[in-house]
């Protein structure tokens, strides 16, 4: 079998590193890729957003499966594509990927088949927008509808604060035409988590649960980033509560797609809130997260090979897929200045000498190689995934791999691993 594997960040590699342990598996190429890659799968030097000349060269080279990784290709419409050439591939198509492409959109499903989510408002014109602001209760969370990868939140905890994200969003255009309408929602309380599912339209399977760090400093702290850090599994998510998200949240979503014609196959990740009221959804991703993937798919014993071909021909209800009993923790390092401005090019030391650690894996997001040294071509360069006994075996070992590598001006969050509230038992 040949696979293509569509991006070129840390998820995308850790996608590429668990297909290649397949024995289906005889060839990966992955487009664009990057270099840390290139030891499991052939680079092709086709954008990930080039949906057409992606669909068409896999035509052309007889492609048994593609499996996307970003949302961009999703929400343009590569699934469409491919299957108009008669080709196989994971993910949801055009309109069901709309549920993470809008937030007015699935805001609007959760409300309509009521969903447990925040209250929301919706704005077109930044003036009615501030207007709101005047009357509003404190903290919110203003949101630009389209994609904006991972950086498109911000809670704002006075009207001040407010007032400089809408401007920022709806005039500056800080993310472009994403920021043409905005989501204007209560701040919910509490832990939140990443639920994701493969789903077949009629039958879903829930993978383990996992915990993004979204800022970029400690404490949560800071300006929201595409993800600084992951854990699986979660100590504080018993049976009990697995259940009520998977009937609360899990099958009404996606009963509420099946009402709304959205055909959902492939991979939904839900994020989501566990408040003192139950969990509630904050938004749909129509894709694998990143970074939870590197701490997820590590855990994963059955061929995902299997699981994606189960989720096309819509067999999933013959599937179960089972899991590593160990924990997984990974660490996210980054260019100093990241999710902001940030400089590249810098010379990463150390990698070669953390090969000798087994229950370590080095996933690479934003690297290039030159000659036989690596540098820093991206603002999240690479993630540190260690597995251990527990978490905190995990997090010991994982920081202490950290201080063996290095490059100018490194980032990283010390407290991965570590829940943001002290409520649990």
């Amino acid at each position: 079998m040949k696979v293509l594997v569509v991006g070129n960040g840390g998820r995308e590699h850790a996608l590429v590193w668990k297909i290649y342990q397949s024995d289906k598996v005889d060839k990966i190429y992955v487009a664009p890729g990057n270099d840390g890659m290139t030891d499991l799968a052939e680079r092709v030097d086709i954008s990930a957003s080039d949906i057409n000349t992606l669909a068409d060269w896999a035509y052309e080279h007889k492609i048994d499966l593609t499996v996307v990784g970003p949302e961009k290709p999703l929400v343009k419409g590569i699934v469409n594509e491919f299957e108009k050439r008669g080709l196989r591939i994971f993910g949801p198509n055009k309109l069901a990927a709309r549920v993470e492409g809008s937030k007015v959109f699935a805001k609007n499903i959760l409300e309509k088949h009521d969903i447990p989510t925040a209250e929301f408002e919706v704005f077109t014109e930044p003036e009615n927008a501030l207007e709101f602001l005047k009357e509003a209760d404190y903290p919110l969370v203003i949101k630009a509808e389209g994609l904006a990868f991972g950086k498109g939140v911000v809670i704002a905890t006075n009207q001040a604060k407010a007032e400089d994200a809408i401007t920022r969003i709806m005039e500056d255009k800080v993310f472009g035409d994403a920021g043409s309408r905005i989501v204007i929602e209560n701040f919910l309380e509490g832990e939140e988590i990443s639920v994701m599912v493969f789903t077949d339209g009629e039958n879903f399977i829930p993978l383990e649960f996992a915990q993004d760090h979204k800022a970029v400093f400690d404490g949560d702290e800071g300006p929201n980033t595409g993800g600084m850090g992951s854990y699986s599994p979660l100590p504080f998510v018993n049976e009990e509560l697995q259940n009520r998200i998977h009937e609360n949240i899990l099958k009404p979503a996606l009963d509420a797609f099946n009402q709304e014609g959205l055909n959902y196959k492939g991979l939904l990740y839900i994020n989501m809130i566990l408040t003192d009221m139950g969990p509630e959804v904050l938004d749909f991703n129509a894709r694998f997260g990143d970074p939870e993937t590197q701490v997820i798919l590590p855990r994963m014993s059955t061929d995902i090979i299997d699981v994606f071909e189960k989720t096309i021909d819509q067999d999933l209800d013959n599937m179960q897929i089972e899991w590593d009993q160990r924990a997984a923790v990974c660490v996210i390092l980054t260019s100093a200045g990241y999710p902001l401005t940030f400089d590249t090019g810098k010379e990463i030391k150390g990698l070669d000498d953390l090969n000798r650690y087994d229950n370590l894996l080095v996933f690479h997001a934003g690297t290039t190689k030159i000659g036989d040294k690596f540098y820093t071509a991206g603002g999240r360069v690479l993630g540190l995934t260690v597995l251990g006994d527990t978490i905190q075996d995990a997090i010991s070992q994982a920081y202490g791999y950290i201080e063996e590598i290095n490059f100018e001006d490194m980032h990283y969050r010390t407290d991965i691993g570590i829940p943001t509230r002290d409520f649990i038992d």
